[in-house]
């Protein structure tokens, strides 16, 4: 990281780098600018939700095919772009990656954003969402037992166990740059607060071994935990019954997907941080060219992935799968699928080129795509199989109405809004693992 961190490679002065835009500099335009329009967004999803208790799940354009929608598509969108983020943390701290240093605070703090959101979807699907704890075995009269059986209740605990998990793995490495905070704040609400979340840290050698043990073992757990979560999510399509929705590949390809998508924001976020923060001298280059290669790769996996389907498809000589796959390629569904794959499969191809990985403007543009491919991606898993099942006098096509959008612009407001905040009040980016390993690097 030395080499990456220029001009000054000093502790003290990545110290301030880190801790002085929320201590000493006052928000900027930029700032105020984009805490306006993500309050904006956020007021039209509180809107859109109160408007969805009051009038019922009627409003969406979800039809008695599709009796998900758009509800469907954004939790998992959502849900796997969380998921990506503590695996990332997690994966590059088991294999010593040293550049995770500069992204993994703000990809896990993505993590608890997005899974947050991903869990309203499906509490607010149920019609009734004040009746969403019947999901849980809670000791109650009336003998209430959830059916264990259903999607709901699998990703009920899913999400839950996730977001206690990455809340604890998030504010573990936290620590000790919050002690940091604490030191270093002027104003006394400022140490009280910081101090709290410090918890008494002092820095010393029988702290720094209990907090390295520690969360080298929730990173341990985290990659199991984060493949079964979204694993589970997956098997909410592989355990139905419509033609394209029971294959076996859906867990394993749901869990790349997330990575696919995750390190996509990560890339966006990283390049608004470097802008934001002014810091091109702790997120380099070399991170972006680094990410645009594990792109690159997830790229790759999800082509096999649809090429794999395809051969399913034909392999198995259902009528109903070819039949799915037809509307897919060049049906009425056509204009989704299409680009999907220019998102997910051609787009990333440009990553091949060592220019276009260090192109700040070209690398953020492809993730850009990468996103949107995600987003189709999850429009054509969820509303074409059950639109093409195998009785045709089912046969129907979704259409998203105002109330549907205006939801998903919401939530989009909600998350950008949860980042302002963070950057207000919480370290973008490690300060003490970014001195830790400039300090093992100057020792070799």
């Amino acid at each position: 990281m030395s080499e990456a961190y220029i001009p000054d490679a000093r502790p003290g002065a990545i110290t301030a780098d880190v801790a002085d835009p929320i201590l000493k500099r006052g928000p900027g335009r930029i700032w105020w600018i984009c805490l306006v329009v993500s309050l904006a967004l956020t007021g039209l999803m509180v809107v859109s939700l109160v408007v969805l208790v009051t009038g019922g799940i009627g409003i969406w354009g979800i039809n008695t095919s599709n009796v998900w929608g758009f509800a469907l598509v954004h939790y998992v969108w959502w849900i796997g772009i969380g998921n990506a983020g503590t695996l990332i943390s997690a994966m590059l701290l088991l294999t010593r990656q040293h550049w995770r240093t500069s992204i993994n605070r703000f990809a896990e703090a993505m993590t608890l954003f997005a899974a947050c959101i991903a869990g309203l979807f499906p509490i607010f699907h149920l019609g009734r969402p004040w009746l969403f704890y019947w999901l849980v075995p809670y000791p109650n009269t009336l003998g209430l037992v959830p059916q264990w059986r259903s999607p709901l209740v699998w990703d009920f605990f899913a999400i839950a166990s996730y977001i206690l998990f990455s809340l604890m793995f998030w504010y573990t490495g936290a620590i000790p740059d919050f002690a940091t905070m604490r030191d270093r704040a002027k104003g006394k609400i400022a140490q009280i607060a910081y101090g709290i979340l410090a918890l008494g840290w002092r820095g010393s050698a029988r702290h720094w071994k209990i907090w390295q043990s520690y969360y080298g073992a929730m990173a341990a757990m985290g990659v199991p935990l984060v493949v079964s979560v979204h694993s589970v999510v997956g098997m909410d399509y592989a355990a139905g019954i419509a033609p394209g929705w029971n294959v076996s590949i859906y867990p394993p390809y749901f869990v790349v997907g997330a990575m696919f998508s995750g390190f996509a924001v990560v890339v966006v976020l990283a390049a608004i941080f470097r802008r934001a923060l002014n810091a091109a001298h702790m997120i380099t280059d070399r991170h972006f060219d680094v990410m645009g290669k594990i792109l690159l790769t997830g790229s790759l996996i999800m082509t096999v992935s649809y090429a794999t389907e395809w051969f399913y498809a034909w392999y198995s000589g259902e009528h109903a799968e070819q039949r799915v796959v037809a509307d897919q390629l060049w049906g009425d569904f056509w204009p989704i699928y299409w680009a999907m794959l220019l998102g997910n499969c051609i787009f990333p191809q440009l990553y091949w080129i060592p220019k276009m990985r260090t192109n700040l403007t070209a690398t953020i543009l492809i993730a850009i795509g990468i996103n949107f491919g995600m987003w189709f991606e999850r429009v054509v898993i969820t509303v074409i199989p059950p639109a093409r099942g195998f009785l045709p006098s089912q046969w129907s096509f979704y259409w998203p109405t105002f109330w549907d959008w205006s939801l998903f612009l919401g939530t989009l407001g909600f998350f950008t809004l949860l980042f302002t905040l963070f950057l207000r009040v919480i370290p973008a980016i490690s300060a003490h693992e970014m001195k830790e390993h400039l300090g093992e690097e100057k020792r070799t």
